[in-house]
C-alpha cells in the first residue's frame, strides 16, 4: 500500500483528507499536539493511519507528501509576515527536504495554497505573500523533481467549509471539504501522472 506523509492532518481539512484517503493509502500524519493526534485517531478508525512528530522518524518509502498545514491572519506587521512564512512556506520546505530522498520515483507532492493569491484582496498582505511564495516554491520544485517523474502541484481553494469559516461566511460560499479530498485523490492517481507544476484554483 502506498504511503502518504501528511502535514496538518489533525486540522479541520486534515480530518477529512485522512478519512477520505485512508482506505486506499497508508496515512502517516505529522503532528505537533499529542492531544490533537489522539483526537484524530479516536475519530477515524483503521490500521492505515499512523503518526509521527518528526519527519526524520519516517523511514519507509513515501509515495506522496500532502502539505495541508498553514495559518491565517488579516494582519500585515513584520511579525505577521514572519508567522505566515513559517506556517505556509518554511514548514513545507522543511518537511519536503527532510523526506525528499525517500519519495519514490513517480511520486507526488501536493500543497494547499489559497485562491487569494490570484485575487489579492486588500488587508491580507502577510497571508497572501506567504502563500504566493509557496506557489513559487511548488512551481520551481516541479522542475527540480521532474527527472524523477515526481509531480508537484498546489491546490488553491477559496474559503473552506470548516466550523470556523461558517461563522464568518454563508455556507453556500464555502468550498466543501470533500471537493478538496476528491481533487487530492485525483492528483495522487495514476491518471494525473502528467500533471505537474500546476496551481489549481478550487472554487464553489
Amino acid at each position: 500500500m502506498r504511503a502518504l506523509l501528511i502535514t496538518g492532518g489533525t486540522g479541520g481539512l486534515g480530518h477529512s483528507v485522512v478519512a477520505g484517503l485512508a482506505a486506499e493509502y497508508r496515512c502517516i500524519v505529522l503532528y505537533r499536539s499529542e492531544e490533537a493526534w489522539q483526537e484524530l485517531r479516536s475519530s477515524i478508525r483503521g490500521d492505515n493511519i499512523t503518526g509521527a512528530n518528526d519527519p526524520s522518524q519516517v523511514k519507509d518509502p513515501i509515495y506522496g507528501v500532502l502539505h495541508l498545514a498553514g495559518a491565517f491572519t488579516m494582519g500585515g506587521s513584520a511579525q505577521d509576515f514572519q508567522r505566515m512564512l513559517d506556517a505556509s512556506l518554511l514548514s513545507a520546505v522543511q518537511v519536503i527536504q527532510a523526506v525528499e530522498k525517500r519519495i519514490v520515483d513517480g511520486g507526488r507532492v501536493i500543497a494547499i495554497s489559497s485562491a487569494a493569491t490570484l485575487t489579492k484582496p486588500a488587508g491580507m498582505a502577510a497571508y497572501i505573500s506567504a502563500k504566493s511564495a509557496l506557489n513559487a516554491y511548488i512551481e520551481v520544485l516541479s522542475k527540480e523533481l521532474q527527472p524523477r517523474k515526481i509531480t508537484v502541484n498546489a491546490i488553491l481553494p477559496t474559503a473552506l467549509d470548516t466550523p470556523k469559516e461558517r461563522k464568518a461566511m454563508p455556507r453556500e460560499l464555502l468550498v466543501p471539504l470533500q471537493r478538496v479530498v476528491d481533487t487530492l485523490a485525483f492528483l495522487l492517481s495514476d491518471g494525473a501522472a502528467s500533471i505537474t507544476g500546476q496551481l489549481i484554483a478550487l472554487t464553489m
